[in-house]
């Protein structure tokens, strides 16, 4: 569970970069830096609910583009060093995976963002490769704002269990 004294301790600046490590999102992040001081575990995650149904399509393209795609371990080293260590453990359902799937998943990834204009956002954790690319493959004929909802649900997910890390 995140520690909510260092949390509500760190500088402002400090704060901000934490939490744009746990959401892309800039509108968020600013969000939970000015709701600080929180008072328990249960309210941050209420604060984060609360700044995450305020968001627009832009907001989650932003905090979307804070990821790496799927499998694609060479730009989760280079462009996202502040959160590989987190995105290597939350992909590490990819490290075992076959090259066919690995392909796929490739493939399926390319689909998704010449269709939705972003990547393909999913809760990596705990899932296997193939796992991923069923769920890929079988989000790739959603509408546009079905598929956002989607995607912005996944992330949501996401930012939980990066402050469930702090």
């Amino acid at each position: 569970m995140p520690n909510i004294d260092t949390i509500n301790a760190l500088e402002s600046k400090d704060a901000l970069a934490v939490f744009i490590c746990c959401c892309g999102s800039s509108l968020w992040a600013k969000a939970m830096n000015a709701r600080r001081p929180f008072n328990s575990v249960d309210d941050l995650f209420a604060a984060t609910t609360r700044i995450e149904k305020t968001l627009m399509r832009a907001d989650w393209l932003e905090a979307f583009a804070a990821h790496p795609r799927i499998g694609d371990v060479e730009t989760l080293r280079k462009k996202f060093a502040t959160t590989a260590v987190w995105c290597e453990g939350e992909q590490a359902g990819v490290s075992g995976a076959s090259d066919d799937v690995l392909s796929k998943l490739s493939v399926g990834n390319q689909q998704y963002e010449a269709r939705f204009g972003y990547i393909f956002i999913v809760c990596a954790t705990g899932k296997t490769a193939a796992e991923m690319l069923a769920l890929l493959e079988s989000r790739l004929p959603n509408d546009l704002d079905v598929e956002l909802q989607i995607a912005a649900s996944e992330q949501a997910k996401i930012t939980r269990l990066r402050l469930e890390k702090l």
